[in-house]
């Protein structure tokens, strides 16, 4: 007797999804196989958004269906197909059936989907579904490589460009669009506006600066350009800013910067004095030693310059965080002088200048693009060779991984490439930037990742006012019982994790092949227990959506208004305090073409995604915040649930970071949970 299962097709609603395609499904059951059906319900199915139902006949029941096969073929063109899911009707009203597809059908091709439940490679008893396992990963190892991009950097995908990647992992049109226009944006914004003044000259004085800060503004921008001289707004900075993981608490002072209590007695009381403030724990420093020696950049020809500043800051007794003592060399003498807010008032204005330029590069390369971007690549690739689509795991990183190896991609091709964007401004672009990173790589390390470990070695868990490090634990808290939740779910002891053959791969993936250069990074090659598993997946999520949202969101902010945080310095840092004059600050500063590239390329990168610009509305689909999951790949009541408490729990963050900035002048808002993105995009 023939038995008729109902099926449901879902077609993506982004651009393209659709096809016109011819489309065949056959159910894949444990006591066999359904007619090979072609799907057509008057040449109107497979439309974008389109939910199409058809009836599959099987000569003999099916059993358990445990897979659902389609199959693309040509019409006349071919175009490709994005298909959402499929459910499975059984024949007198039995179990409704979910299988996850979230692919691109691209070319004649076969696909086999496997039902929605998470199963561990032990769940999987039957030969067809260790057969489709084993397939799926060997397919996918062939597509996505590991490749050596840079000796001494994580390694990533072999995809020389983002056209090379697989179509899965590519910007969705909308979101291509975006990318693409939203810089050519920014810079017709900014040069109709420059028809009085001559790009690559400097600027006559600090006012000329605002010529370029009309339309491409901000709240706190506009705040920066009315305080960026003012000592406490610099000392907000270092905690709030775009790079607030630099700053340590300084016990001794180092001999490379020898301050003495002389030096900075001005700042303090006079009940107090620079020993005991250091005894305190009032003392706090920023040591850009990273940069020390870091070739420089020429642009057009034009030399530029870089520094490695030392800068000590007090915390006051009203709570401010002070500089106190600047120094623009790790190596002291008589042409390193150590700059004090006594001085005469452009020199330490100068001094200032210099530490915000170090920032510049030290969190655009290497707290923003190595310590997200490109530690993130390593686990997007690994997931994709490691994990089949039927693992818990895969099915709870996939959405945090979305569109990141596109976005690094471009970033190599069009950044920081050697005759990319910043190569093209900045004082670090070309080989020094290269340097840059791998000295930073070397001392990469699992625990700095962790945000509890990182406060704690720098010493800074009782500075007062930094949201940053509040905000982070909140959200390290959240994530960190969410994952562990889920892994619960899955995992019911620490031997079942010793024993997921293909966890244990996608670990040694991570370390021997994306780390494979880094031997101390502190991450071991096995997991053995669930704790481990969830702090690395903690980890995984963290970075992916807050830190990288703490590094990457306000750059425009902090950056628009130029003076606050150059992108490059033509002059050399100066050596007589005396012979600072607003010349000397103009011609060091980045000229006209440069400032004006500094303000586009940040406020492309650091805008909230997508831009509502208006000539680009209608191509726009919205950010997927953190904790908003719109592909259903978990069909399981229990991990729905697990989902919907990380909801509730984000909401109440949502709601004390809001109180928490209420009547502030300035406030801090990167980290609040809905302007997070679930994964790296930008």
């Amino acid at each position: 007797m023939m038995e008729v299962y109902t099926v449901t097709v879902v077609t993506g609603s982004k651009e393209y999804a659709g096809t016109k395609n011819f489309i065949y499904v056959t159910l894949v059951g444990e006591e066999g196989e359904s007619e090979r059906t072609m799907l057509d319900n008057v040449g109107l199915d497979f439309n974008r958004g389109s939910v199409g139902q058809y009836k599959v006949n099987s000569p003999s029941p099916l059993g358990t269906v445990l897979l659902v096969r389609l199959e693309k073929q040509k019409f006349f063109v071919d175009d490709n197909w994005f298909c959402s899911y499929v459910t499975v009707e059984p024949p007198a009203g039995g179990k409704l059936l979910t299988f996850p597809c979230y692919r691109w059908l691209v070319g004649d091709v076969v696909m086999e989907l496997r039902e929605g439940t998470a199963k561990l490679q032990k769940d999987d008893l039957l030969p067809v579904l260790q057969n489709h396992r084993k397939s799926e990963l060997q397919e996918r190892q062939e597509a996505y490589r590991w490749v050596t991009w840079v000796p001494g950097l994580p390694r990533c995908i072999d995809a020389p460009t983002e056209a090379d990647l697989p179509p899965d992992v590519r910007f969705d049109n909308q979101k291509k669009s975006d990318f693409e226009h939203s810089l050519q944006f920014a810079l017709v914004e900014l040069s109709l506006k420059k028809l009085a003044v001559k790009f690559g000259t400097s600027w006559d004085d600090l006012e000329d600066f605002k010529r370029i800060f009309l339309k491409l503004k901000s709240p706190v921008a506009e705040y920066c350009m009315d305080h960026w001289q003012d000592d406490n707004f610099f000392g907000y900075q270092i905690l709030n800013g775009s790079n607030p993981r630099m700053i340590q608490r300084c016990e001794r002072l180092p001999d490379k910067f020898p301050v003495t209590a002389a030096m900075v007695q001005s700042s303090m009381s006079a009940q107090t004095n620079l020993d005991k403030e250091l005894k305190a724990g009032n003392i706090y420093l920023l040591d850009y030693a990273i940069m020390d020696g870091i070739p420089a950049n020429k642009v057009k020809g034009q030399p530029q310059y870089v520094a490695a500043p030392l800068c000590l800051l007090y915390r006051n007794p009203d709570g401010e965080l002070l500089p106190i003592a600047i120094q623009l060399g790790q190596t002291p003498g008589l042409d390193t002088p150590i700059f004090l807010p006594t001085d005469p008032q452009l020199a330490w204005l100068l001094a200032k200048i210099w530490v915000r330029h170090a920032e510049f590069q030290v969190f655009e390369l290497l707290s923003h693009l190595l310590r997200t971007h490109l530690v993130v690549e390593v686990i997007c690739v690994a997931t994709q060779r490691q994990l089949p689509a039927v693992h818990p795991i895969y099915k709870l990183l996939t959405p945090h991984l979305r569109y990141t190896l596109e976005i690094n991609c471009r970033g190599r091709t069009q950044l920081i490439s050697e005759d990319g964007i910043l190569k093209q401004v900045t004082s670090t672009g070309g080989e020094g930037m290269v340097l840059l990173a791998q000295r930073e790589y070397k001392l990469l390390t699992y625990r700095s990742l962790q945000p509890r470990y990182d406060f704690v070695d720098r010493g800074v868990t009782q500075l007062p006012n930094y949201f940053y490090r509040d905000h982070a634990l909140m959200l390290w808290d959240a994530i960190h019982k969410f994952v562990s939740d889920m892994v619960q779910l899955f995992y019911k002891c620490d031997r079942e994790v010793q024993e997921d053959l293909e966890l244990q791969a996608w670990l040694r993936d991570i370390v021997q092949e994306g780390f494979a250069e880094l031997p101390d990074f502190g991450l071991a090659s096995e997991l053995k227990t669930l704790d481990e598993l969830s702090t690395l997946l903690a980890v995984i999520i963290f970075t992916c959506s807050a830190q990288h949202a703490a590094t990457n969101n306000g750059q425009f902010d902090w950056c628009a208004w130029v003076p606050n945080t150059p992108c490059s310095m033509r002059q050399p840092p100066p050596m007589n305090k005396d012979a600072v004059t607003m010349e000397t600050i103009m011609t060091s500063l980045p000229d006209v073409s440069q400032s004006c590239v500094q303000m586009a390329i940040t406020w492309h990168l650091g805008r909230a995604q997508p831009d509502a610009v208006s000539h680009l509305h209608s191509l726009l689909s919205p950010p997927v915040p953190l904790g908003k999951y719109i592909e259903e790949y978990f069909t399981e009541k229990q991990a729905v649930e697990v989902i919907g408490s990380f909801k509730v729990e984000l909401l109440k963050i949502e709601t004390n970071i809001l109180s928490q900035n209420k009547g502030l002048a300035l406030k801090y808002l990167y980290l609040l949970p809905s302007t997070i993105e679930n994964s790296i995009t930008i």
